[in-house]
């Protein structure tokens, strides 16, 4: 068991196959094989051994590829760094991992390339992602070889990819979501990535079209982007599936992304912790609005109160995953490992939602995120999905904010769609016939654009709460 066998492998069932597509050109699997073997042996030369981390702050593209399997041909520890990181953050994660060595240029060399890979196990860690988060200490979550492999294994699978498909790669290979599903998902089946250095909608959809993708990987955002973009563009690719995840792909914006594109749209939920994705739908299965379909492979799934006690179909609670791409704990950290994943190997998800009759998850909010209004639970998704079915919205975030009477209020961020004539009240006031009186965005603003990530998810902590300190609309 070592992941790097998925690339090398792939070389040897698909060697004059691309592998990589896009800007710099094309890189067959053999090429990039040959380049990992290169990236091994220097790596050996500046000293890395077995458990050695090894940080990676690269683009995407071979360069990254190269790095990351080159380390785990030797048997050291990947530890990529995104490159939007602030240099405190990166210095907290560096401190955090303690790697023999940063890579932040391409290991290449006139070196003889290292054949094979170290035999390991499945449980031996391959991976040390960061979580995203507002604690002060980064917290390094462990994916071993075992569960990345699981987690790779399961989205190939549901996707039905083969060595025809093109995913776009424009997901961060330093994002779980890149590797997990971008990279050796597509290595599994032996098919291409469309790598794109970042998501620009009108030059991603040129590209796609250009290399036929077929499979778009990314987030609600995205889709937004591309359905504007596809309004100008000469030609559309040929996209069969999207697979959407990292946040809650409004009922609206999936019904638009299918009717433009013809593809489907599948929304999925994972976590860094889960190696990827664990829950999404497969061909065949009933697509229910709003759902993130059902668990993958051998994932089991539970939902339980705030108590801990298992809960039955159809009432709201945290979500809780077991099996095999569960992460086994955060790297030297006992007290974060103990507080996430109990005894008998759950790991709590901090995500609310529930199950219903059939086994579809359908998550209704992150519990960090619920607004108490009144004593009135509100979950910011639900008016989420209200505020998107209003023709100016392009764009929404539903947020709490402090309330000396009612302890919070529902606020409300919203992009609007160019060229649409509305304002804050016409919109809050649509909301109001749509929902419970407690429910709808007292205070809501209009503004250019919302904070988000490198995955392209909008980040509702890094919103800029006093922009909805204003008297609230009509």
């Amino acid at each position: 068991m070592n992941l790097a066998r998925i690339l090398g492998d792939a070389a040897a069932a698909h060697g004059a196959r691309p592998a990589l597509l896009g800007e710099s050109g094309t890189i067959t699997y053999a090429e990039l094989e040959r380049r990992a073997g290169v990236a091994a042996a220097i790596l050996r030369e500046r000293g890395v051994h077995t458990g050695d981390r090894v940080a990676i702050r690269l683009p995407n593209g071979s360069g990254f590829v190269a790095a990351y399997f080159g380390a785990l041909k030797l048997g050291a520890i990947a530890v990529p760094l995104n490159l939007l990181l602030a240099p405190a953050e990166i210095e907290a994660r560096i401190e955090a991992s303690t790697p023999r060595l940063l890579v932040e240029d391409e290991l290449d060399g006139d070196v003889d390339p290292l054949v094979g890979s170290l035999d390991l196990t499945g449980t031996d860690p391959a991976v040390i992602l960061f979580t995203s988060g507002t604690s002060d200490r980064p917290k390094g979550a462990i994916l071993t070889h075992g569960s990345l492999r699981a987690a790779a294994a399961n989205a190939a699978e549901a996707l039905r990819l083969g060595p025809g498909d093109v995913m776009l790669g424009v997901a961060p290979f330093s994002h779980v979501l890149g590797q997990s599903t971008g990279i050796l998902s597509t290595f599994l089946a032996g098919a291409a990535i469309n790598v794109a250095a970042r998501f620009d909608p009108e030059a991603a959809l040129e590209g796609m079209a250009q290399t036929r993708t077929t499979i778009l990987l990314g987030v609600p955002t995205m889709c937004i982007a591309l359905c504007e973009a596809a309004r100008t563009a000469d030609e559309l690719p040929p996209i069969r599936i999207a697979h959407v995840g990292g946040a809650a792909v409004p009922v609206e914006v999936a019904r638009a992304f299918e009717a433009i594109f013809g593809g489907e749209v599948y929304e999925g939920y994972g976590l860094t912790e889960l190696s990827g994705v664990a829950t999404t739908y497969v061909h065949g299965q009933e697509r229910k609005p709003g759902s993130v379909g059902m668990p993958l492979g051998g994932t089991e799934l539970r939902i339980v109160s705030l108590e801990g006690e298992p809960l039955p179909a159809n009432e709201i609670g945290e979500a809780q995953f077991r099996g095999p791409s569960v992460i086994p704990g955060y790297w030297e950290d006992p007290d974060a490992t103990a507080a996430a994943i109990d005894a008998g190997g759950w790991f709590g998800t901090g995500d609310v939602g529930y199950v219903d009759d059939d086994g579809y998850l359908f998550l209704v909010d992150r519990r960090k995120e619920l607004i108490i209004r009144g004593g009135y639970n509100v979950y910011p998704r639900e008016v989420e999905e209200v505020l998107y079915t209003h023709p100016a919205v392009l764009e929404a975030a539903v947020v709490g904010v402090p309330d000396e009477r009612l302890g919070e209020e529902v606020a409300a961020l919203v992009v609007p769609r160019p060229g649409t004539a509305s304002n804050p009240d016409d919109v809050a006031a649509w909301v109001k016939e749509r929902v419970a009186a407690y429910k709808y965005p007292r205070r809501l603003v209009f503004v250019d654009e919302l904070p988000k990530g490198p995955t392209g998810k909008i980040l509702k902590r890094a919103i800029d709460r006093s922009a909805l300190g204003a008297d609230p609309p009509g």
